[in-house]
């Protein structure tokens, strides 16, 4: 297939990634190409794919969110443009399908008549998708399909969205299996750092807990960093900064438990399953679909619920995430390590590639519709409107399934 990839411009996707969905791209991107599919992805410069790079925004570019609203508001359009572009380009091209990464509601608009899979990778938080999704009249084209990277998040999008499909995000499981030396006592914490990612509780928890703590991401948010987080390190807490795929296998192995403290609605969770992947058994607090990942049909155990891979706080208060620290840190790493067996790419991509071959098929179905009613309407010798002529409007039905409706043929 000939697929084009779309994502969001705040970041290249490069290493260090800044985040989950980098990651993903990244992944999603080279494990397509290894496949035999030619793939181009549109991204900000200094992206490094085995895809066709076309780059959209300077590398230079940075979104400034401490900015003024007038400044914000000049920089949302210039990434407007530059995702535009990649749009134009796309419906003049002659791309399959392509696989919207992006979190912008331009797509949803521009590429009506493309086949197109959108992966959901945020809650249903961002105000100008929500307001194009809300909007009188709208309604979803019969060539998309939504793919929620959890069955919690699939859950949440689901009145807003018809046939929201949960598929799992998938790591390359054997880059994350090393023989590092497990070091008693030590939690650690990866994530960007960022007020929602709830490091100002987990590094409380840990000391609750007893253990020290290593930490690792990047300061997507320099003043809480400042304000909230630098007060807390020293002695037993360290910053070991923003560690590429290189790094981060070895650090997550080194812990006795990795600690996730969401205090949002997380969709997934891709360090987690990554830590579980390394043999490190995961202590997360109650929100979003991190206790999914940890705790498939977990039990309750002294107030707290307990999975085989890990432990789930009962509520945010760091006493409580002390208390699935201490209980996660006695799992065994083999338990961790067969619980992120079932967060693998080949099945994410496998998954990924029947959802496409789906849409595709749709199209052709469509399409063949279409033509055999133009071909019934020359034969009563209606001429008086071409196929190429008559609009062609798209309808949704339930389910998630559409149909294409020729007008006035």
């Amino acid at each position: 297939m000939r697929i084009a990839i779309l994502c969001h411009l705040h970041h290249p996707i490069a290493e260090p990634f800044q985040g989950g969905t980098e990651s993903h791209t990244a992944m999603l991107a080279d494990e397509l190409v290894r496949r035999g599919h030619d793939v181009t992805l549109f991204a900000k410069e200094g992206s490094r794919t085995s895809a066709a790079l076309h780059p959209l925004v300077p590398s230079d570019f940075e979104f400034v969110f401490a900015a003024t609203p007038l400044v914000r508001r000049q920089q949302a359009g210039f990434l407007a443009e530059a995702s535009q572009h990649s749009l134009d380009l796309i419906a003049a091209g002659d791309w399959d399908v392509v696989i919207n990464n992006s979190l912008s509601s331009l797509p949803y608009r521009a590429l009506r008549d493309r086949p197109m899979m959108t992966v959901l990778h945020t809650p249903p938080t961002l105000a100008d998708v929500n307001a194009l999704l809300d909007a009188p009249g709208w309604s979803p084209s019969p060539l998309h399909s939504y793919v929620a990277v959890s069955p919690r998040n699939a859950r949440a999008w689901a009145p807003r969205l018809p046939g929201v499909l949960s598929i799992p995000n998938g790591i390359p499981l054997e880059r994350w299996q090393v023989d590092v030396p497990r070091e008693e006592g030590l939690a650690v914490w990866a994530a960007r750092i960022t007020p929602e990612k709830g490091l100002h509780l987990a590094i409380p928890a840990a000391r609750e807990a007893g253990f020290r703590m290593r930490v690792a991401g990047p300061i997507a948010d320099p003043r809480y960093f400042t304000e909230e987080i630098e007060p807390l390190l020293g002695g037993d807490v360290e910053y070991v900064g923003h560690l590429g795929h290189d790094a981060l296998p070895a650090f997550y192995a080194s812990g006795s438990v990795f600690v996730a403290s969401p205090i949002w609605e997380e969709p997934f969770g891709l360090s987690v399953v990554e830590a579980l992947a390394s043999g490190t058994p995961v202590a997360t607090l109650p929100h979003g679909a991190v206790p999914e990942l940890v705790a498939p049909g977990a039990g309750t155990v002294l107030g707290l619920v307990r999975p085989a891979a890990g432990a789930v706080a009962v509520d945010d208060r760091p006493v409580s995430l002390a208390a699935a620290i201490r209980v996660a840190a006695a799992v065994d790493p083999a338990v961790a390590r067969a619980q992120a067996a079932r967060f693998s790419l080949e099945g994410m991509i496998d998954a990924y590639e029947t959802e496409l071959e789906r849409l595709l098929e749709r199209r052709r179905d469509g399409v063949a519709s279409v033509q055999g009613r133009v071909r019934r309407a020359d034969a009563r010798g209606d001429r008086s409107r071409h196929a190429a002529d008559a609009p062609v409007l798209v309808d949704s039905v339930g389910g998630g399934e559409g149909r294409l409706i020729a007008v006035g043929l």
